[in-house]
């Protein structure tokens, strides 16, 4: 038997139907907010296509209902959102504007390419599919001119607002990529920075030790000397001459044991050791003739007095910021012409370096390396309340210049240098100088202006269908002819228009005696202000007579009475 335990599952709140992945609450302002326009387009677009949803009387209303319900869980369910309202769009074109929607929604939505691809195919497909069904049943015309509505609004509305979908997705991926890309090379752009700086505390803590160590060494010194001359001369003073050289050796020992923890940093060695020449003129002559032995042609510059008279902090710095920037010059400008100019005033210190192009590219193209030790001489530099710079120089050499205060006064080196922070990097989102209500209101005034641009696509492409609707959708390879069948005839014209027949009433001539019903197609046919209407009379389910006659086109109220001319087939 196992005595693993079963995993724990988290306790997670349900996700909102109206809620999009990653997102939070239950989105029933937003939900809300979204109801009421899409209800509104629901409407709008009904007004302007009437004439198709008229065949469905009262079933519009809740297939438009259904259709909201539909576009509000799109983020949810965004598959099962562009497909339900891409077939309902067959039956209702008033959605058409929700699916263009949706249908931006899941392609945005969507990462696969295959998804996207069989979405956006599947849906365009169904609505084609449903209208062309449909349209006889609703008595729009054949199969083929429901295919052809359908394929207008399919591309209007499906695959074109998809298509910016795709677009705008892709576009926010790729931006949360490069900010995640940013974060991460800031972020090891600072712990690189953050080792340079420990680094360099740690040469200073050396330097303490050294420092420190080499006068308390002298203090345990001059006590045990002191302590062998008064063993004759005093002997009562000998034992405070004890207690001198006791507490230098403990401290000694303690400076050891505090510092000893910076391992190989905690010490250098040969040239780099502090000595009480440090800094001064002697040692950066020193360091330039090493320069000028390994065949860089250095140039060395010194205005004022020497710096032996100034803390040791300070002529470290001035050592460090020369040796750094010469180590820099034999590594990447061989060759180079150099300058090197201390400046000594009575309040600062200024070290400039300076070099100029080598003859020869360094053998390895790495740049002027990866500026570590540089970031260590600013960390130095700044705990001295002073500033460094380091650039290029017009000409293509490079320039380090440092500013040192004469004084530094006490307390220095623990400050905190202002430019460094500790913290995590931060990444800027985009647009961050406007605000989150600012980026939301462009947002919905971007996608209002999408809807409008498709709807007016959608309406300019529905008339073009609708125009060739009885030319085209209604023909018939066979023309009516007297003695056909009825159900013949109805395949072979256009459906019975109300607005023909209510034409045609008091000024259409005699019906035959044995007609049991008269068919009046729609017809847009109209000459000289007058509209030619064609009627079908049957008997039972026969044709029986064709009749052509023509009405006044009425623009206002009539004070003639009505005539009209009649040819009898």
């Amino acid at each position: 038997m196992s005595s693993s335990a079963p995993p724990v599952s988290e306790n997670r709140p349900p996700r909102s139907p109206f809620a999009g992945p990653g997102e939070q609450g239950r989105q029933l302002w937003r939900a809300a907010g979204e109801a009421v326009l899409a209800g509104a387009l629901v409407l709008l677009t009904y007004q302007g296509e009437l004439w198709i949803e008229a065949r469905l009387t009262g079933g519009a209303p809740a297939l438009a209902l259904v259709g909201v319900v539909l576009v509000l869980v799109r983020r949810r369910f965004p598959v099962a959102g562009v497909l339900g309202l891409a077939a309902l769009m067959g039956v209702v074109p008033a959605v058409a504007l929700l699916t263009a929607v949706a249908s931006y929604t899941a392609a945005r939505q969507l990462e696969t390419p295959r998804r996207r691809a069989g979405l956006l195919l599947g849906a365009a497909a169904s609505a084609m599919a449903v209208c062309a069904v449909s349209a006889p049943h609703l008595e729009l015309g054949s199969w083929l001119f429901g295919l052809a509505l359908s394929s207008v609004l399919a591309v209007i509305t499906v695959v074109v607002p998809g298509l910016v979908g795709i677009a705008a997705g892709q576009q926010d991926r790729l931006l949360r990529a490069l900010r995640e890309r940013t974060a991460a090379a800031e972020e090891a752009q600072r712990l690189a920075d953050s080792e340079s700086r420990v680094r360099e505390r740690s040469r200073i803590a050396a330097e303490m030790h050294d420092l420190v160590g080499h006068r308390l060494s002298l203090v345990s010194l001059h006590a045990g000397g002191l302590e062998m001359a008064l063993l004759r001369e005093a002997p009562g003073l000998r034992d405070e001459a004890a207690v001198v050289g006791s507490a230098a050796r403990d401290a000694m020992q303690e400076l050891r044991e505090v510092l000893g923890v910076l391992g190989p940093l905690a010490r250098d060695t040969g040239t780099d050791a502090l000595t009480d020449a440090t800094g001064t003129r002697a040692d950066i002559e020193a360091l330039v003739e090493e320069s000028r032995g390994v065949g860089i042609p250095v140039e060395f510059c010194w205005e004022g007095q020497d710096l032996d008279a100034r803390p040791a902090r300070v002529r470290r710095a001035v050592h460090r910021v020369v040796r750094e920037s010469l180590t820099n010059v034999h590594r990447y400008a061989t060759g180079a012409h150099v300058t090197v100019a201390v400046r000594h005033t009575d309040e600062r210190v200024e070290v400039r370096v300076r070099n100029g192009v080598p003859p020869l590219p360094p053998a390895a193209a790495t740049g002027l390396g990866s500026g570590r030790g540089l970031t260590g001489l600013r960390e130095r530099v700044a705990l001295l309340n002073g500033s460094l710079e380091a650039h290029r120089t017009p000409g293509g050499g490079f320039a380090v210049t440092a500013g040192l205060p004469a004084d530094p006064g006490p307390g220095t080196e623990t400050a905190e240098a202002a430019p460094y922070d500790e913290g995590p990097a931060a990444v800027d989102e985009p647009g961050s100088g406007l605000s989150a209500f600012q980026r939301r209101l462009a947002g919905a005034v971007t996608g209002l202006l999408g809807l409008v641009g498709v709807g007016v696509m959608m309406l300019f492409g529905v008339l073009l269908v609708s125009h060739s609707r009885y030319d085209l959708a209604y023909r018939s390879p066979e023309k009516p002819r007297v003695g056909m069948a009825k159900e013949q005839v109805r395949r072979a014209v256009a459906p019975d228009d109300d607005m023909a027949r209510a034409a045609a009433a008091g000024r259409e001539p005699p019906r035959p005696a044995s007609a049991t019903g008269c068919l009046y197609p729609y017809t847009d046919r109209a000459e000289g202000g007058r509209l030619e209407i064609v009627r079908y009379c049957f008997g039972t389910d026969t044709l029986i007579a064709i009749d052509r006659f023509t009405v006044p086109i009425v623009t206002e109220k009539a004070t003639e009475p009505p005539h009209g001319s009649r040819k009898h087939d």
